[in-house]
């Protein structure tokens, strides 16, 4: 049933700082896959566009404005009860200093610190890419 389902669409943020750290998000109780470290962001509503949904979402969840920011990667990843469609976008300037407006717990963590168990299946592929591209 779930891969006849259209993919959830998710607008995510690899927001990196002076320092080049990345900032992460841990998914709170509640939601899918609670307790994992994720990059920010949230799905796209109708009419968004990637871009929009990612400013939209990175206001509302960790208090900064985005200001440049291209395309990363694109991934599709099917989990037992639903997929995703990952559209990645790299932030390289914001504006205001993250913190975690819903009640989440944030923080920045160089990319050597980014290990693929502390996080969901489908942002392993943007961890390696990270890893080996920065």
């Amino acid at each position: 049933m779930a891969s006849s389902a259209k993919p959830v669409r998710v607008a995510v943020g690899v927001v990196l700082n002076a320092e080049t750290e990345v900032l992460v998000a841990q998914r709170q109780q509640g939601q899918h896959l609670a307790g994992l470290w994720e990059f920010p962001g949230g799905k796209i509503e109708a009419g968004e566009t990637c871009e929009q949904a990612l400013k939209r979402e990175l206001e509302e969840e960790v208090g900064i404005v985005i200001g440049l920011c291209h395309p990363f990667a694109r991934i599709i990843h099917q989990y037992p009860e639903k997929q995703v469609e990952l559209n990645v976008q790299l932030v390289s300037t914001f504006e205001g200093e993250a913190h975690g407006k819903e009640g989440q717990a944030v923080r920045w963590l160089a990319l050597s610190e980014l290990k693929e168990e502390m996080f969901p299946e489908a942002n392993r592929a943007i961890i390696h890419s990270l890893q080996h591209q920065l």
